[in-house]
């Protein structure tokens, strides 16, 4: 049988559950790492990126609704309504954001909000997110979205921002979006996990936050190779990319 882990134990088993899967050894995040990608997947990266991100303040408020109202989650509830506010209304909505870098891509407001414009992989990372948000335990869904999905963000960011300046000339400004999210969801990330470690008290709240870690990283593995798949293998191979990554 399974025995409880400690706080060290849980946290190690819940990082190596991520990168099993992690988003950054996808086709897509290779050729973007590398600079083989063109403005114009760029542009269908954001119109897809709007619709898994861009309700992410809505995914978070059905998780407060349902988390309890009580002193032992209360610093729970403050986290998950300070993100809501951060995402939504505390300085540049990050939509707004992630709209300037695609319209600096060549795409549009319109294109990047209507919902025809993302792949059926990115409807179902969406629809998973909202199942996470609404069903879910309040620690098994933090567990889901916040660590196995926002903690991903800043090492993601931090390989394939670099290339937006470096190669394609995106000035500071269109280049916001990644700027301010390898720093918010690093902070996000870290409460996320604090809050799995605290509240994950049982064996099988650690193992379902485990498994729950686990498909969301696979989740976002997914819909990243989706957009490699649906954009781009017809202009850059695998083994294009599998020089670049060695």
């Amino acid at each position: 049988m399974t025995a409880l882990m400690n706080q060290d134990e849980f946290r190690t088993a819940l990082e190596n559950a991520i990168k099993g899967n992690s988003a950054n050894a996808s086709p897509f995040s290779i050729a973007w790492a590398s600079g083989k990608l063109s403005r114009d997947h760029l542009a269908r990266w954001a119109e897809n990126h709007y619709h898994y991100v861009g309700p992410f303040a809505d995914y978070l408020a059905y998780l407060y609704a349902r988390t309890p109202e009580t002193q032992e989650f209360r610093e729970a509830k403050d986290f998950l309504l300070a993100n809501m506010y951060e995402e939504e209304i505390g300085g540049d909505r990050h939509t707004d954001l992630l709209i300037r870098f695609a319209e600096a891509c060549g795409t549009t407001r319109e294109r990047v909000e209507d919902p025809d414009n993302m792949s059926p992989t990115t409807r179902a990372l969406q629809a998973w997110c909202y199942s996470v948000a609404m069903r879910e335990e309040p620690v098994v869904a933090v567990a889901g979205l916040v660590v196995g999905l926002e903690s991903q963000v800043p090492y993601i960011y931090r390989k394939q921002t670099p290339t937006l300046r470096e190669k394609y000339g995106f000035t500071d400004e269109e280049v916001e979006f990644f700027d301010l999210h390898i720093v918010s969801d690093e902070i996000h990330g870290e409460r996320g996990y604090q809050i799995v470690l605290e509240h994950a008290n049982t064996v099988e709240l650690q193992q379902k936050c485990l498994r729950i870690c686990e498909i969301g990283a696979e989740m976002r593995y997914l819909y990243t190779t989706a957009l490699y798949n649906d954009y781009v293998k017809n202009d850059v191979s695998l083994d294009e990319l599998e020089l670049a990554a060695a």
